[in-house]
């Protein structure tokens, strides 16, 4: 027979459903329908099979519930800080006055030459995407005119310039 998981009484269950119907927020509105149908006495299998989610997740949302209440639920993803940059401050001024200067070899900055200028001061390799979000970061954007179509004609575009305005 499964287990059934208990709830601490942190809510009743009409308190649970009043939150759950009245929950605007979808990932909110889920934890407290799961928390409803758990409190009814339902077993995680049975409340898995109505919701969707799997057996292994609600018993971490009740988890959640009765470590902290009803304010531990819903969509927790705005703590998460995310990971740290790979630079320091100082390291990040030093590649801003990098990025003032042309390029060893010459041309643009570009992702991959500020990822391998991370690379020389971290003495690790570094993904080029990253020398592209630290571009971004620091605000620089790329300093090439669009592409033209090899067959495009100059002409055809002044004339057509002069007459739409």
């Amino acid at each position: 027979m499964p287990r059934q998981i208990k709830l601490k009484d942190h809510l009743s269950v009409d308190q649970l459903e009043q939150r759950y119907r009245q929950a605007e927020a979808p990932i909110t509105r889920s934890h407290f329908h799961i928390l409803w149908l758990l409190a009814q006495g339902k077993t995680a299998q049975a409340v898995a099979e109505v919701t969707g989610y799997s057996p292994y997740w609600i018993g971490q949302i009740a988890r959640r519930y009765n470590a902290g209440g009803p304010d531990a639920l819903g969509d927790q993803r705005q703590h998460n800080p995310g990971g740290q940059w790979l630079l320091s401050e100082e390291q990040k001024h030093q590649l801003d006055q990098a990025l003032q200067q042309p390029p060893e070899d010459g041309g643009l900055w570009t992702g991959p030459k500020v990822a391998a200028w991370i690379a020389t001061r971290l003495e690790k390799p570094v993904h080029p995407q990253r020398g592209w979000d630290y571009l971004r970061l620091l605000e620089y954007t790329p300093q090439l005119p669009r592409p033209r179509h090899h067959k495009a004609d100059a002409e055809a575009q002044e004339t057509f310039k002069k007459n739409s305005f």
